[in-house]
């Protein structure tokens, strides 16, 4: 069962995260997370466990922000929020699965976070294929970014908590905009966390098989990208315009265009949007 939230404060809105209650939390009884380290600032939480795992980190070692002062997304897009207003956090994976299913990582974090923030603070969400977190209105919550190295995988995820509307880049949200009242932060996170090391060893024990596994089954319930007409953005400017009908094996985007079928890897595209102009 879980712990008391370890939040050192009545109103958590923006209260600093106590680190070694985090980190007692989490580890006790776990298979995946070994530590937790707490810090006020860093330029990036995902480049400080890069570095670490080409020196030989161990899987499960997690690292949170107060704040990013070099915070990036996918293709190097930045990603700011004030100190204490989200939940910036990285960790470090060494999955032994193929190579191709480490796709569907940042996949099945974007689920874990959909329960997570579904569970805690009871804010409905939906997940844009790749790496985004929306609100039932269609604004971002929160990016997903999933990059490896020499066998690792360091998976960072940026989430709005007590974001204010004058603080938030245009078609952004957090959850206190979301849920109407305050959110702890701490509880978010750790339940994030626990519910990211279930799918996680499921995943794993079935060698990264998204069906096997149940992943694949629940992204798509969770997948408000599926389904819809696409416009995407390609690395060269040009635009395909199609339905997107699936997610395949290795975590592509399965878009039917007037020309034929085309599968998208995350790193094929810039952007995908819907025609009527979503985010």
């Amino acid at each position: 069962m879980p712990g008391p939230s370890p939040s050192p404060s009545a109103d958590p809105a923006r209260a600093p995260l106590d680190g070694a209650a985090l980190a007692a939390a989490l580890t006790a009884g776990s298979s995946l997370w070994r530590s937790v380290e707490v810090v006020g600032e860093v330029g990036s939480t995902n480049a400080v466990l890069l570095a670490g795992a080409a020196d030989g980190a161990a899987e499960g070692t997690v690292l949170v922000a107060e704040h990013q002062a070099s915070g990036r997304g996918r293709l190097d897009r930045t990603w700011t929020s004030p100190p204490g207003a989200g939940i910036t956090v990285s960790f470090l994976l060494r999955p032994d699965v193929p190579a191709a299913r480490r796709g569907w990582l940042p996949l099945l974090t974007g689920v874990a976070l959909a329960e997570a923030v579904g569970e805690v603070p009871g804010v409905r969400t939906s997940l844009k294929w790749p790496n985004d977190l929306l609100a039932a209105d269609g604004a971002k919550l929160a990016g997903i970014l999933a990059e490896m190295r020499d066998g690792a995988v360091v998976v960072g995820v940026g989430l709005n908590v007590s974001t204010r509307a004058d603080e938030l880049p245009e078609a952004g949200t957090s959850l206190v905009l979301a849920a109407g009242r305050p959110v702890d932060r701490a509880a978010v996170l750790l339940q994030f966390l626990r519910g990211f090391e279930r799918r996680h060893l499921s995943w794993a024990q079935t060698l990264g098989d998204p069906v096997a596994s149940g992943l694949a089954r629940d992204y798509l319930a969770w997948c408000s990208t599926v389904g819809a007409t696409v416009a995407v953005t390609l690395p060269d400017g040009s635009t395909l315009e199609g339905v997107a009908e699936s997610v395949d094996w290795d975590g592509r985007l399965v878009v039917r265009t007037a020309e034929g079928t085309v599968e998208l890897a995350s790193g094929d595209v810039r952007h995908v949007r819907t025609p009527a102009g979503g985010p």
